[in-house]
């Protein structure tokens, strides 16, 4: 407030050396009594401390003027008069507020906009203008409830053009105004070349900076303070001004791009101005490694902000350099003896450069081990700490941090040193021999021991708690790649893992706060897997359950948690939301395919609690609605097959019924005779029958389910013998022979064995499809049976 009220005082000066001033007497008296005024603000009527009655008069004289001024004269007057009279000590909140409401935003925005233009009118020169403008706004910004106020908002690109382009602003004028008031106009502040060039005349001056950084940073503060900065174009402006080294554009135009870029704002501003985010980040990425180590261990922090998202200029050479470099500083720090805070603050950037390319350019394989043993070791002594004990929020960012170095590392180390998806290359420690795969095994298993450990001790009234969600995260990821490790403590804790997932799939909205959380983490919403949401909590623990539901022990524990309904309620959901897809917008979702060979695994050990279990009816008429549908989304063959086989294996445990067959069963098998026959197509002459073109890029995933649903076919055969007549009503038989040719095989001999398998069970339960084969045969020219030895045997019976 004093320098607000300097600043009135220079330019009340400055005015009245031209003329433009009133006397005291001149200044109309109010009225009515100050308190009554209609644009007083609230609180005003309090008296302004130690001021004597006539001091008290002509403030409440000046006041009045304020609110009734006709020009700026007037208005300088007042302002002159009251700087004059009352020291800012001896003026209360209230009587401050109204000075504020009644100057308001036309005078410090005219400054501005006749410093641009280069009017002369004023008879002050244009640097005076921007000075005294730029001062008046800071003072008003120091009102949070004036912050948000349009006009204020409508300076800021004239600001941004001043912190850029430094003396040279006026070279800007033209360009800057005439886009100040359409949406995004600071990003055209200055063009490609305008970054380039330095300044030619002295720096800005400090004083005028600092009001325009208090500006923006009071802006900034707002609830929507980086949307606001953001279409006016201030991530470009303070992108160039840094580059530029414009004043002060270091010490504070850095912190604020670093708030600005580690708020929701940030995918955003890199698709708008990743070129020049890219030339900042090699700005800032120098100056780390110019520094001594000790001076890097202190700014560690700093680097986070200014890292794009991950998959955001992931083919920049610019960008992989930037990575490689800062490893390249960062391997002495690792393997050096840091206190806990500098290794934690370490830990957290190799996280978020793991984040950018996986280990491609981490280093040689035993500096990566150790960067996966420190890691793990910082897992140890943060969760296996005496229960009860709360981990601090800055323990959260390290310990969360480690967890991703965990997991980078898991797939590569659980795989023994070999990488088998060439997609998966870049996450893999080039180089790690079996011996250093071991070791690293060995890390991630005590660290996931202490995760068991920390997460034993929850109570559920903690689920809400976002760092257990990371905790729980990271275990998941683990149990997804290792299951035999720890196998007792894993089983004893599957109730907590069953019931906190569980938790937050029926909680539906908890989870509104974990994105802030992660952004306070340095956590990218697209790093690793792009899902971290609490509604996902179930996804990650997907995998683990495939794998344990195929054991007895665990599966049992999996039983009496009623885990069977919990996959089916997550499968009919993603149902619900696949099911409205069409054409391009039809996505993938991997999860609802692990779901049900987790089913699938139940279906197949368990058929009493398939026979007896109400959710199993539930996901036999959610499949018979499901097949028929995805028969249309060739996207999601592998989730049709996962659905034709889930529910063949629940219809063959049914006994024979007399019943009339439900339309929706008879829809069912229609389509799944028609799903199994699109899997193969013709071969040449007298080759093999050979896999379709439609299943042939997904046959690695969906063969092995096709050969499953052949032979849950038969049983299904066997179990109701109407599809019998459905299978001759729909000419499958001649479909299959003729897709066979006249050499009667398919391409591979598991898959051969597997239509056998149903071919006798057809022939075997019904003898009018037996004289069909056999008719069949003959007409398809097939002269050997010798690739169907089962078969032939059943025919000549």
């Amino acid at each position: 407030m004093n320098k607000y009220l300097m600043v009135v005082y220079r330019l009340a000066q400055k005015m009245a050396e031209n003329g433009c001033h009133l006397n005291p007497e001149e200044v109309p008296t109010p009225q009515h009594p100050p308190s009554t005024e209609p644009n007083a603000a609230e609180g005003s009527s309090s008296e302004p401390s130690g001021l004597s009655p006539s001091q008290r008069e002509v403030l409440e004289r000046c006041l009045h003027a304020l609110t009734h001024a006709k020009n700026d004269s007037h208005i300088l007057a007042a302002l002159l008069l009251i700087t004059r009279l009352c020291p800012p000590g001896q003026l209360d909140t209230g009587t401050l507020h109204q000075i504020f409401e009644a100057v308001g935003f036309n005078l410090p925005a005219r400054l501005l906009v006749t410093a641009f233009r280069g009017d002369d009118s004023s008879g002050l020169p244009p640097e005076e203008l921007i000075s005294l403008g730029t001062a008046l706004l800071a003072a008003l910004s120091t009102d949070a409830s004036m912050v948000a106020h349009p006009q204020l908002l409508s300076t800021v690109p004239l600001i941004l053009s001043i912190l850029e382009n430094g003396p040279n602003w006026t070279e800007k004028q033209t360009k800057t105004l005439g886009n100040e008031d359409q949406s995004g106009s600071g990003s055209q502040t200055g063009s490609a070349t305008d970054s380039q060039t330095p300044s030619s005349t002295s720096a800005l001056d400090e004083a005028l900076a600092c009001d325009c950084y208090q500006v923006l940073n009071a802006v900034c503060a707002l609830p929507q303070g980086p949307e606001q900065l953001l279409t006016r174009g201030a991530v470009l402006a303070l992108c160039r001004a840094v580059i530029k080294k414009q004043t002060l554009s270091h010490e504070k135009g850095l912190p604020l791009l670093g708030h600005l870029l580690s708020s929701s704002i940030r995918p955003r501003a890199w698709a708008k101005h990743s070129s020049d985010l890219l030339l900042l980040l090699q700005n800032v990425s120098q100056n780390f490694c110019q520094v001594s180590d000790q001076d890097r261990l202190e700014i560690c922090s700093q680097i986070l902000p200014f890292l794009p998202p991950p998959g955001v200029e992931s083919e920049s050479l610019v960008l992989k350099e930037i990575v490689g470099n800062l490893w390249a500083s960062l391997r002495p720090l690792v393997q050096g003896k840091l206190s806990q805070e500098h290794l934690g603050s370490v830990l957290v950037v190799s996280a978020c450069l793991l984040d950018l390319y996986g280990w491609e350019s981490t280093g040689p394989p035993k500096f990566c081990c150790l960067l996966v043993n420190r890691a793990c070791v910082e897992v140890r002594m943060g969760l296996e700490e005496p229960p009860g004990t709360e981990i601090s929020p800055q323990l959260q960012h390290i310990l969360t941090a480690c967890y991703r170095i965990m997991e980078a590392a898991m797939e590569q180390a659980c795989s023994q040193g070999t990488v088998s998806n060439p997609a998966q290359i870049q996450t893999a420690i080039t180089g790690l021999s079996l011996q250093q795969s071991r070791q690293v095994l060995g890390a991630l298993e005590e660290a996931s021991s202490a995760e068991i450990y920390y997460l034993k001790q929850v109570e559920q009234t903690s689920y809400d708690d976002p760092f257990l969600f990371a905790t729980f995260r990271s275990l998941c990821a683990w149990l997804a790649e290792e299951t035999s490790c720890l196998k007792e403590e894993v089983v004893d804790l599957l109730p907590v893992l069953v019931s906190y997932a569980k938790s937050h799939f029926k909680g539906g909205e908890k989870g509104k706060g974990l994105a802030d959380w992660m952004s306070k983490m340095s956590i990218s919403s697209s790093s690793q897997d792009g899902t971290w949401s609490r509604e996902a909590a179930l996804r990650y623990l997907l995998p683990s359950l495939c794998h344990l539901s195929a054991e007895d022990g665990p599966r049992r524990v999996l039983l009496s948690l009623d885990t069977p309904a919990l996959l089916v309620d997550f499968l009919s959901k993603g149902w619900a939301s696949l099911r409205g897809q069409s054409g391009k917008t039809v996505t993938r979702d991997p999860s609802l395919e692990t779901a049900c060979s987790a089913l699938l695994n139940f279906a197949i050990t368990e058929p009493e609690r398939v026979r007896n279990d109400p959710c199993f009816v539930a996901l036999e008429s959610m499949l018979s609605e499901a097949l028929p549908v995805l028969l249309h989304k060739p996207r999601l063959l592998v989730l049709a097959a996962n659905c034709c086989t889930l529910g063949l294996m629940i219809a063959r445990l049914k006994s024979t019924s007399t019943d009339p067959v439900e339309l929706g069963q008879r829809r069912f098998f229609s389509s799944v005779l028609s799903f199994l026959l699109s899997a193969v197509q013709s071969g040449q002459a007298s080759k093999p029958a050979r896999i379709s073109a439609l299943w042939e890029e997904h046959w690695e995933e969906a063969g092995e389910l096709w050969r499953l649903s052949l032979q849950a076919l038969g049983g299904c055969v066997r179990a109701q013998p109407w599809i019998t007549t459905l299978i001759r009503d729909e000419g499958w038989l001649q479909n299959i022979f003729t897709l066979l040719g006249s050499s009667g095989r398919l391409p591979d001999q598991p898959s051969q064995d597997a239509l056998e398998e149903v071919l006798c069970a057809i022939a075997k339960q019904c003898p009018l499809c037996r004289k069909d084969i056999i008719e069949l045969l003959k007409s398809v020219s097939c002269e050997s049976l010798q690739g169907l030895p089962q078969l032939s045997r059943i025919l000549v019976e």
